[in-house]
Parts: structure tokens; sequence; C-alpha cells
């Protein structure tokens, strides 16, 4: 398949709450709320990611193999009118997208009866989706809930964003009857991920705002976390 996206920059630090509340009061000052943001100024995503019988996403990571991807499925607020499916690239620090629009039939053929009707599909990425499914075995692996407070800047087109109360699906494989039994995902329930996606570069501004005595940047991946029971 051939890429249209582009890569950008991707920063992780996990931090506590009482960082979280001094960040968010700096960032505040000059950044915006993103506008698909409820009014409390969050949304809840859900992702159903895609791995083989060997784990290969999972152990790619856990190995730091450099370039690297990964499929899921995403939605927001429980909402079935907006679902994508999205091919995520890692290479090092940097980050690629590729995502396709599907309805909710599409969401429930492929997570309960994956199969040839995937190739006449007009999205390319729903092709390609099918093509790993048949010669990686890839399977819906588990559910990543957690809530999510963004903010943008629009020079370098900056996204922060603090993800927290991180959830796990644990053994489930059928994600599309809407009822899902999860446990937290991280070692502290309050845990909070704070995640920072620029273009070419960060600005300056926003480079202060996160400085931090506390806050380092480390490697984190929600999946890898929401595998770590099953």
């Amino acid at each position: 398949m051939e890429l249209t996206g582009s890569y950008r920059h991707e920063l992780k630090y996990q931090i506590s709450p009482a960082d979280h509340h001094a960040l968010r009061q700096r960032l505040r000052a000059v950044m915006k709320h993103d506008s698909h943001a409820g009014s409390d100024g969050l949304y809840t995503i859900r992702s159903i990611y895609f791995d083989n019988y060997g784990d290969k996403a999972l152990r790619e990571k856990i190995n730091g193999v450099p370039k690297r991807e990964k499929f899921r499925i995403r939605y927001y607020n429980d909402d079935f009118s907006f679902i994508t499916l999205e091919k995520k690239i890692k290479h090092n620090d940097l980050c690629m997208k590729i995502d396709a629009p599907l309805t909710a039939e599409d969401y429930r053929r492929i997570l309960q009866k994956p199969g040839s009707w995937m190739l006449e599909h007009p999205q390319p990425l729903v092709r390609e989706l099918y093509y790993k499914m048949k010669t990686q075995r890839l399977r819906p692996r588990v559910m990543v809930s957690y809530v999510r407070e963004p903010y943008i800047y629009d020079a370098g087109n900056v996204r922060v964003t603090f993800d927290s109360h991180i959830r796990t699906s644990l053994f489930q494989r059928d994600f599309s009857d809407g009822a899902i039994s999860d446990i937290c995902a991280t070692d502290t329930p309050g845990d909070i991920i704070l995640e920072v996606k620029f273009d070419a570069f960060l600005p300056e501004i926003i480079r202060c705002l996160l400085q931090s005595e506390e806050v380092r940047q480390q490697a984190f991946s929600k999946y890898g976390s929401c595998r770590r029971f099953g």
C-alpha cells in the first residue's frame, strides 16, 4: 500500500496527577482545547488492537525494533457514527498514522466475519488489513480505553494530550457487542500519560512550558501496558 501520510515526532512521559495539574495550567495560557473535546475538555477513546498469535507487534515493541507497525480500530465516546481503521507506523521517535473511515457494519463484519469481502472494500487500508490477516494471522487482541484531554498549538502543528484512566479488556476477543469488561492497566490508577506530537519543530514556548524536574521522557506503550494480563 502506498503511504499517504507524513512522519511526526512523538514524545511520551508518564506523570503524576500533581504534574498534570501544574502542566495543564501552564499550557492553557497559550494552547487551545481541541474542538472535538466535550464541554469538559475531554473525550473517551476506545481502540481495538490487532496482533497475531505469536504477538508480533507486542514483541517488536518489547524488543525495541526501530521500525514497526500496528493496526487498530478506533472510536470515540462510544459513538459508532465515526469509526476509523488505523495503521500506525513507528520509526524511533517518529510516527505516521494512516486511517480510513469505517461504517458500523464494516466494524462488526471485520470483528465477527472477516473475509474476502474486504478485498472489495473501497478503502485500500481495509484491503491491506485483510492481506495481513491472511498472511500474518492478525486478529483482534485487546481493547484499550482511556480518557484524553487534548490541546493544540498551530505553529509546528503541536498536539499535547493527557491520557488517564487507561483500561484493558483482559482476555475478551469479541468486541462487537458493546459489553466490555475491563480493568485498570497501569500500576497506579492515577497515572497519566503525557504525549507531545509535532511536525518538524517544537516551538520554544511549548518546550519551556513542558519543562519540569519531575518530568522525564520515557517509552510507554498503551498497547503493551494493556497486554500485560494476556
